[in-house]
């Protein structure tokens, strides 16, 4: 079984994607924890009521559309830090420094409380709470968010992975995921997820085409020139694609035309803003203007981009630099090549630092802007020294609603020399209210006031709609400070909170490190039900009834009495507690023991662990270190570069900042009184951006802003997402049974489903067209979609005498067994049926309740003759009123058997890995070493290949034919190569299990 609902990102403009897969057994999968610019809570209820039943939790993409509300589930929905959650390592990296830009940038992500939870909280106060209070959620700090991604368990690419469920899943009986990359972001990943019958495909927001730091999604390979696409992903039960498809664009045209409307704004001495997201496309963005600025450093001819200035702006933007510097594996080929030849450069330079190159992603005309003063004293710089040389900035966020492009926007709006290029078309999060890179291009696709035209280089027009003095409004968010019977229902409301949280948690904060040591109350099957006792299960149901009986009766602060035991951890100054006379939990302490976890390698290792001290500061492992460290001061280490931390307020940031400083400093001598600058000031914005976070309980001020815009419009698409061409090439290729379309509104993903139907539609012809076209299904917002595969399974029982005649084989935790027997109404009856032959039943070991599967057409004709009218099994005997029966195999006749014999065909079951056969060959003795393109070479005569549809071709080389009568000059070597032919025979079939005929 498998059914699919959309969360959000179907038939619809949002771009946010939440989805929820529920396969057998009640086993539920949510693929990403998406949001949008909106940032609104009443979008994630739904999502809110799943958390309790959810298994795991996979994640795609490092943006805000597939990843933005993550932190937010962690800080308010109890249970969630508890679930296991999958991605790769760029995933977790880059979306950490994008969610501590996001709620560094603006108030509004932490979210507004809802009206009617703080009504229930201020039952005591004459003064009520109105809609315009906006009391604001407790933002997830740094610190919080790193803790929040460093439960997730990292995955590489093509690594088959058996996830551990939530302790409140149900077994996952096997369940596989394997993540492919998919383009588009560095670790993208399209996932498959096999479990049981179901090969279920997830690729959302993918890209086929290889870009400048990207590599094209994982489709394609094997033989035929790459024409194939891999055995893994090829023919899945059920295939959830993305329906936005921009036009398409070749990579060169692409770059070159972004590079033009950048050359003619800068020539005049204009800004282009160009906005962009902090964590992913920000990579391609910035790797291709740094190297156009090198390119046009090295050339003599034309020096327009050399002369302008290159800036990047976003916050935490070095930390997303830093990761991708140490993840150029994730990248494409041709940046792994370049680093390679860098570092070959540089050895050869014997520590010269003027010989030395800079790497792919080493900066030497791109600088970087981390704080807004920074961003300020440059656009204020640029307007008063009346500045020749043009400006380009590419600031976060895209959607101009949050971060520094609002703020630089709202400074270039007047000018008509500047411009602002537009990357991706912008979604519309909601009709009221739309962003403000949505306004802009609605004002692109109206061209209302006119276009102005230039050339090219190449000889193509280049397009920029004028903005025409439009006004646009723009909203900006603070916080401010509550105060009196505001501060007083809040403070109500936060208790209730934090008491129903902990309730619902039963382990407080050692719940989040369950799920990273592996531990969890449901996968701990070691431990027996008379550990727990019949008291502590009573006290704890009573602790929950009371709690709640209390927030109904709006009694909402505990009596220590209330607390038991835990006032010991709840109450400061506390530290004795009576005993006597207590039973259960009451006795001891309330800290819960954590139970030691194994994997197959020994003791389970915790990354967090074996971290550097600048990551642990980084990644906010080690805060608590660093604080007791601050208030003892004396007596302490320190580390090296930090002088001066107690006595000199203008020091407070790294020492690695001031050589940043230096190394701009040495690469724009104009620029270097800038960067003095910066550093002066820098201590203090930190004090008033931290002061301005740590406002405590504060509600949201919203003010609305109108300006006029002057400048010109442009858009070069950037997206990175696959085209209709693609879709074309590739579904036929894939052939799912199912189709699955989201993440596009409702116009696009109507039309691909159209001509999907037709594509999976065609290859069928005759009378067969009707029953081998696939299903497509574009589901709305919660509506759950049925894409269970099609297949007959029947339940049968097996006779006694059947049963002991079986001789089980083990392929990968299944037990494989082939039965030749007859079928028969029920264990007494006396009808013959049909019989079974070579059926193949499978068994799956790791589930308590076996389930017997006969999967051939002679189980399905003797079941269809035992149908009654009704469609139901008829009973046989005495002429009864029809009543099901299960269907018993028992013991062929010998009279028949030996006629079964020639029906029943043998197989081989199984699936082999030539990297296993190559270990298993060089522990028999043989040398075994891969050669050319995936063949394995065994003593240097017999090949051993895989094709993409998974068949094995094994191929002796340089055997002659006289060799197997032992004569001849060559009849020793022809001797031993086809020894050798034949060991690797016989171990590839030792590796399989052969299911006999007879």
């Amino acid at each position: 079984m498998f059914t699919f609902c959309p969360l959000q990102g179907a038939l619809s403009e949002s771009a946010a994607s939440q989805s929820l897969l529920e396969l057998d057994g009640g086993v539920k999968v949510l693929v990403d924890v998406g949001w949008d610019e909106s940032f609104d809570a009443n979008k994630l209820k739904e999502l809110e009521k799943h958390v309790p039943t959810l298994s795991l939790i996979l994640l795609t993409h490092a943006t805000v559309s597939h990843i933005a509300a993550y932190a937010h589930c962690c800080k308010n929905f109890p249970l969630f830090t508890r679930i296991p959650v999958y991605a790769t390592r760029p995933v977790i990296d880059l979306g950490r420094t994008l969610l501590q830009d996001l709620y560094a940038s603006t108030p509004a992500a932490a979210t507004t409380i809802n009206q009617s939870s703080l009504n229930e909280a201020s039952y005591t106060y004459t003064q009520s709470t109105t809609h315009e209070d906006n009391f604001l959620r407790q933002a997830p700090t740094a610190e919080e968010i790193a803790k929040y991604f460093s439960l997730i368990q990292p995955l590489k690419y093509s690594q088959p992975h058996q996830p551990l469920p939530s302790p409140f899943s149900p077994p996952l009986n096997g369940l596989t995921i394997t993540a492919y990359n998919s383009g588009h972001t560095l670790g993208g990943t399209i996932w498959h997820i096999q479990h049981g019958l179901e090969s279920i495909v997830y690729a959302v927001d993918w890209n086929q085409a290889r870009e400048n730091v990207f590599a094209g999604a994982a489709w394609l390979g094997g033989g035929h020139g790459g024409a194939e696409v891999i055995e893994q992903l090829r023919k899945p039960t059920a295939l959830v694609c993305s329906s936005r498809t921009p036009t398409p664009l070749a990579r060169s045209k692409r770059d070159e035309q972004l590079l033009e409307n950048i050359r003619q704004c800068v020539s005049k001495g204009g800004t282009v803003l160009i906005p962009v997201d902090s964590s992913a496309r920000v990579l391609e963005l910035s790797y291709l203007m740094e190297h156009a600025w090198r390119e046009e450093a090295a050339r003599s001819d034309s020096r327009t981009l050399n002369e302008a200035h290159l800036y990047l702006a976003a916050r935490n933007i070095n930390s997303t630099l830093r990761h991708a510097r140490s993840m150029f594996e994730w990248m494409d080929e041709n940046i792994v090549r370049e680093f390679e030849a860098v570092a070959d450069t540089s050895k050869n330079a014997n520590g010269d630092k003027k010989g030395k190159s800079a790497g792919p992603f080493d900066f030497k005309h791109l600088k970087l802007l981390e704080r807004k003063t920074q961003v300020e004293r440059l656009l204020r710089r640029f307007t008063e020294e009346n500045w020749t040389k043009g400006l380009v900035i590419l600031a976060s966020d895209r959607s101009l609603e949050w971060g520094f492009s609002k703020e630089i926007l709202k400074s270039i709006a007047q000018d008509p020399k500047n411009l602002v290029i537009l990357t991706e078309k912008p979604t519309l999060s909601s009709q009221d209210a739309p962003s403000i890179s949505r306004t802009l291009w609605n004002l692109w696709t109206e061209r209302q006031d006119g276009v102005a035209v230039g050339d090219s280089s190449t000889g193509e027009a280049v397009e920029q709609v004028y903005g025409g003095g439009r006004e646009i409004q723009v909203t900006e968010t603070t916080k401010e400070a509550l105060e009196g019977d505001g501060l007083a229902v809040y403070q109500q409301w936060l208790a209730t909170q934090r008491q129903l949280q902990a309730t619902l948690q039963t382990g407080g904060s050692t719940a989040l490190e369950g799920v990273v040591d592996g531990v969890d109350d449901a996968s701990s099957e070691s431990s027996t039900e008379s550990d727990v006792s019949d008291n502590e299960q009573q006290g704890r149901a009573l602790n929950i009834s009371t709690t709640m009986g209390q927030a109904s009766r709006k009694k909402i602060v505990l009596k220590d009495e209330d607390l038991g035991v835990n006032i010991l951890v709840k109450r400061k100054g506390v530290h004795d507690f009576d005993v006597r006379n207590k039973k259960g939990r009451e006795r001891m302490f309330p800290i819960p023991i954590r139970k030691k976890r194994n994997d197959e390698f020994g003791d389970l290792i915790r990354p967090e662990d074996f971290l550097k001290a600048e990551e642990r500061e980084e990644e906010g492992h080690d805060q608590n270190a660093t604080k007791r460290e601050d208030d003892e001061g004396l007596g302490k280490k320190r580390k090296w570069d930090d002088f001066g931390k107690k006595g000199n307020a203008s020091n407070k940031r790294p020492q690695m900042n001031r050589v940043a400083s230096e190394d701009v400093a040495m690469a724009h001598p104009s620029d270097a009184s800038q960067a003095d600058a910066d550093e002066d000031d820098g201590a203090e914005e930190e004090e008033e951006e931290e002061e301005a976070t740590n406002l405590g309980p504060s509600r949201l001020i919203t003010t609305k802003e109108t300006i006029s815009v002057n400048l010109r419009i442009t858009f070069v698409d950037f997206s990175g997402l696959h085209d209709k061409r693609s879709l074309n090439m590739l579904i036929p290729l894939i052939a799912p049974r199912k189709l699955i379309l989201v993440s596009g509104n409702e116009e696009e993903t109507l039309a691909l489903a159209a001509d999907c139907r037709k594509l999976l539609g065609s290859s069928s012809t005759g009378e067969e067209s009707s029953t081998n076209k696939a299903d497509v299904y574009t589901p709305a917002l919660g509506m759950w979609v049925d894409a269970s595969v099609d297949t007959n399974a029947w339940v049968v029982k097996l006779a006694e005498p059947l049963v002991r005649r079986l001789k089980w084989q083990n392929v990968r935790g299944l037990g494989i067994v082939t039965v030749t027997a007859r079928l028969v109404g029920s264990a007494g009856s006396a009808d013959t049926h049909p019989h079974l032959a070579g059926a193949v039943v499978a068994v799956e070991e790791q589930t308590s309740n076996k389930r017997l599967k006969a999967a051939t057409d002679e189980a399905s004709a003797a079941t269809d003759e035992k149908k009654g009218e009704d469609g139901q099994l008829a009973a046989h005997g005495n002429g009864a009123t029809a009543v099901p029966v299960v269907p018993t195999l028992d013991v062929l006749p010998t009279a028949m058997a030996s006629a079964s014999r020639s029906v029943a065909q043998p197989l081989h079951v199984g699936d082999l890995r030539l990297a296993d056969l190559r270990r298993a060959m060089q522990a028999s003795g043989h040398s075994a070493e891969f050669r050319g393109e995936g063949a394995l070479l065994i003593d240097g005569s017999v090949a051993v290949r895989k094709t993409a549809t998974g068949r094995i071709e094994v191929e002796s080389i340089g055997v002659p034919a006289i060799a197997a009568t032992g004569g001849g000059g060559g009849g020793g070597m022809g001797s031993q190569g086809q020894a050798t032919f034949w060991a690797v025979k016989r171990m590839i079939y030792n590796g399989l299990a052969i299911v006999a005929g007879a």
